[in-house]
């Protein structure tokens, strides 16, 4: 009969398992609102500064000092923040971590919103630094232990595609809202963030490593679907956990310090490209280069460019690899970099605070600007394609990186460093960005990025590592042998 079974016949039938991501989606999106609102704080001086600077109120006037640290104590906020993720992480989780960072980035934007003084506005500015750096240092590890192998590449991109979003965000309504309701409309990612992460579970990993393992199985359902093999994933996930966490001791292993110095690198080199200062200043780097077009106009065009090359990162993250992404955003900054270097040096912007800040209120007064001349569209063309190339690689792979090498014991304090490190350099950067300017003109901190991206380039070959398609327990292994990412069984 053909129902009788025979020697091919297989015995024990495997049911067939399914992963539904549908709800891991809801989940990652609803923690990476706060990567959008940290993207639209981050830029928020951009168009921010012309209309203070063409505005009737002197006490919001702001000289070339005043406008450095303007835009260049949110960074410093963000340091702070990135240092207290190292106590948060750990102490409170993932999940937890995010919703508070809500707290600074509502007081913040409220306060720039209602602000009657320079003081004000910078008070508001740290505060959403603050936020911003907790989600830093919160949201990519959150996105990455609840991720499945398979879209970890695609997911772990979400927090710098919604970054760049919350930027271009920023740059369209600065074209059409007055500065004040711009931070009212910053409000709104943040109330539907925490309000959503309410109902979204806890880190599989973190409570296994809390040793909570009944919610840790029910998170892992929750996230996979009951008809997917939710428990073998889940005995792997035990298996590479130390409850215990790690030990002082441990940083002396290639476990612990080879993930660790590779991520602290990786941060530090991104901040070293220059991209906060020149995102932080975009329209005012457009008016010293005299391009013809409007600059607030050129900001927002760059700002979709810098959303369209994110976008095409992610889709490329699982199939060309991180290395190969790496690699050609660093050889497209240097491109660029160096391409606005000979622009800017050959016509330098005019040297003096007074003439900057005079210029600032001339180029955004309303003054009908020079005509038309093609050259000009040589620094837009450059700055696209060092955001293309920036958000091809080192801006969401870095992130991705970092909460996929860190070893689980030390992911809480190890990620609060590379954040700590990566914004006490973006602030030392923003900071010293205009006074550079002034005193030798655009030129010199464009040429120092370009040598920058070159590191990149060598830096990536030597240090970092393949970890597409990989499971995170892979990836400690690979650490922990130096050979292969395979995992042996007990």
């Amino acid at each position: 009969m053909a129902d009788c079974p025979d020697e091919t016949t297989t015995l024990i039938r495997k049911n067939t398992t399914q992963i539904r991501h549908g709800r891991l989606y809801l989940a990652v999106f609803s923690a990476v609102l706060g990567n959008l609102n940290f993207g639209f704080a981050l830029v928020f001086p951009s168009p921010v500064i012309p209309q203070l600077q063409k505005g009737d109120d002197p006490r919001l006037q702001m000289d070339v000092h005043q406008i450095s640290w303007f835009g260049s104590i949110f960074t410093l906020g963000a340091a702070l923040g990135g240092l207290s993720v190292m106590v948060l992480n750990d102490r409170v989780g993932r999940k937890m971590s995010i919703m508070l960072s809500g707290v600074p980035s509502v007081a913040g934007l409220l306060m720039m919103g209602a602000a009657q003084n320079f003081w004000m506005l910078l008070w508001g500015r740290f505060l959403t630094g603050i936020a911003g750096g907790i989600t830093s240092g919160s949201i990519p590890v959150y996105v990455s232990e609840i991720s499945h192998p398979s879209v970890r590449g695609a997911l772990g991109s979400c927090p710098q595609i919604t970054a760049v979003f919350g930027s271009l965000a920023l740059y369209a309504l600065g074209l059409i809202l007055p500065w004040r309701w711009l931070a009212v409309a910053g409000e709104v990612p943040v109330i539907f963030m925490m309000i959503l992460l309410c109902f979204m579970p806890t880190s599989p990993r973190y409570l296994t490593m809390k040793g909570n393992r009944a919610k840790a199985v029910k998170s892992l359902e929750w996230l996979r679907g009951p008809n997917s093999d939710y428990l073998t994933e889940f005995s792997k996930i035990e298996r590479s956990i130390n409850s215990k966490g790690a030990q002082w001791s441990d940083l002396k292993t290639p476990l612990y310090y080879k993930p660790i110095l590779i991520s602290v690198f990786m941060r530090f080199l991104q901040q070293m490209t220059g991209i906060t200062p020149i995102l932080v200043y975009l329209e005012p780097i457009f008016h010293l280069t005299a391009i013809s077009l409007k600059p607030k106009y050129d900001a927002a065009l760059v700002g979709a460019v810098r959303l369209i090359s994110v976008a095409i990162a992610a889709s490329l993250m699982d199939k060309a690899g991180r290395k190969a992404l790496l690699f050609t955003s660093g050889f497209l900054m240097y491109i660029a970099m160096l391409s606005m270097t000979m622009y800017t040096h050959k016509t330098p912007c005019s040297h003096g605070n007074l003439t900057l800040t005079e210029g600032l209120k001339s180029a955004y007064g309303g003054s009908t600007g020079p005509a038309f001349d093609p050259m000009t569209l040589i620094p837009l063309i450059s700055t696209m394609v060092i955001i293309f190339g920036y958000a091809m690689g080192w801006g969401p792979i870095t992130w991705l990186l970092m909460s996929e090498i860190l070893p689980l014991g030390a992911r809480g304090v190890a990620s609060g460093l590379c954040v700590g490190v990566s914004w006490i350099t973006a602030f030392v950067l923003t900071q010293l960005f205009m006074h550079v300017v002034e005193a030798y003109g655009l030129f010199a901190p464009f040429l120092f990025f370009s040598v920058v991206s070159v590191v990149n380039i060598i830096f990536t070959a030597k240090c970092v590592p393949e970890t597409k398609g990989r499971s995170l327990e892979e990836i400690e292994n690979y650490f922990r042998t130096g050979r292969t990412f395979t995992i042996i069984d007990p």
